[in-house]
């Protein structure tokens, strides 16, 4: 009699289960701020200065005395010039000073005219006379001092990933250097023996039964956009002592191993063997589709254990496992603590008719009309649908899908990057 299978492990259960052993990874890397695009902040960044610095004029115009421009018409001499990284003097009563955008607003100014609101008056003479065509309110096109970053406020918390935008806070507070989590180092291998590396064969050439490996390639970009260090070790032949030396080796000096295929029962599925042989491992089969097999365990090494993450063989299997278990742990690893994929609601332009009973994730387009199409196959072996897609559609298990109904879409931005 065969054992009673057991029952589907949910995708939040497997993914709390994996999240629950991604320890932060020991050790930081001290690097220069130009180069910390998608790194992790080891250490929060507390601003010694506030942001700006001072007063300072949000348009190219002239800096007044509200007091001194009752009405629109005012003709004020033009006392002084204060253009961009300098200081002016104080403001004189019944006067009017030339500043330009980011230049210290002068003591006494208390309003910035924009110079459309302005007309210059040419003198023999000096710096002339301006006419106010506008009445100011106080403080008008004035950037207060700190009204970006105060003294003292940590401006960036440890554990977040680093964009564009916060290395330029970063440097705003005068950081060029900045300590961050160290690069997971990832030993990344496939399994089969029908596995063909483009390039070593012509497909006029391929033998009977083989198929090139697409997943090698599009798992070490997405370990690389990551922030990895990727190892590859290739295709290993399907014996399981090649791929009990191929796990020893990797294990030694690898934070974690990735494999896609060999994840199942059958007696060419070497992987389960082969790490149970080195430490210990997880098969689960996950209510998720696609992507139901999926395998997780430890290897023992020198101070410490090596994760291993085997993957399903089919493309979009592997891929959208490794999207959705795979690209969290890692974060993880690297001290980031939020990992969740953002979900927004968007209107279906389709018909789904037969619910699963497997939590789906179903490849879709959005569309100029701002609702999303579907790809016509969605097979876990059309790789073609996820370049097609913008994302995929969260559907629950039991769920059918009529055109008109909202749905939870995950942009492949969220999920790839």
């Amino acid at each position: 009699m065969r054992p009673a299978m057991k029952p589907l492990k949910p995708l939040d259960e497997a993914l709390a289960d994996l999240l629950a052993q991604a320890q932060p990874l020991p050790g930081t890397d001290t690097v220069t701020t130009f180069d910390a695009d998608g790194r992790v902040l080891a250490q929060s960044c507390v601003s010694a200065l506030q942001v700006p610095p001072q007063d300072n004029s949000s348009m190219d115009g002239y800096a007044v005395r509200c007091a001194d421009v009752a009405a629109a018409g005012v003709v004020l001499p033009v006392s002084q010039r204060i253009p961009a990284g300098s200081a002016g003097d104080p403001l004189l009563p019944g006067t009017a000073a030339r500043i330009f955008t980011g230049a210290p607003v002068p003591a006494g100014a208390d309003a910035i005219l924009m110079q459309e609101d302005c007309e210059a008056l040419a003198a023999a003479d000096g710096l002339g006379s301006v006419r106010i065509n506008a009445v100011p309110q106080a403080r008008q096109w004035i950037r207060s001092a700190g009204e970006d970053i105060t003294r003292g406020a940590v401006v960036l918390s440890a554990g977040t990933r680093l964009t564009p935008a916060e290395l330029g806070l970063a440097a705003s507070i005068g950081l060029h250097q900045l300590q961050v989590a160290r690069r997971p180092r990832v030993a990344l291998f496939s399994t089969g023996d029908e596995l063909v590396m483009p390039g070593e064969v012509p497909p006029e050439q391929m033998r009977p039964g083989a198929i090139y490996n697409s997943n090698r390639f599009f798992l070490r970009a997405m370990l690389l956009r990551l922030g990895c260090e990727v190892t590859d070790f290739g295709i290993v032949p399907d014996r399981r002592d090649a791929t009990i030396d191929a796990l020893r080796q990797a294990s030694s000096a690898h934070d974690l191993i990735l494999t896609s295929g060999g994840v199942s029962v059958g007696e060419e599925d070497h992987i389960k063997p082969a790490v149970e042989t080195l430490g210990t491992l997880d098969l689960w089969q996950i209510a998720m589709k696609p992507g139901k097999p999926f395998a997780y365990g430890q290897i023992p090494r020198e101070g410490g254990a090596a994760h291993f993450m085997g993957l399903p063989g089919n493309p979009v299997s592997s891929f959208l496992t490794f999207a959705l278990l795979v690209r969290p742990f890692v974060l993880r690893l690297q001290g980031v603590q939020d990992v969740a994929p953002q979900a927004v609601a968007v209107r279906a332009d389709f018909t789904w008719p037969k619910a699963d009973k497997r939590r789906e994730f179903l490849r879709v387009r959005l569309n100029a009309a701002g609702g999303l199409d579907l790809f016509s196959n969605q097979s876990s072996g059309v790789l073609t649908s996820a370049a097609w897609g913008d994302g995929v559609v969260d559907n629950p298990a039991g769920q059918t899908i009529a055109p008109g109904d909202t749905v939870q879409f995950i942009a492949f931005s969220e999920l790839l990057g």
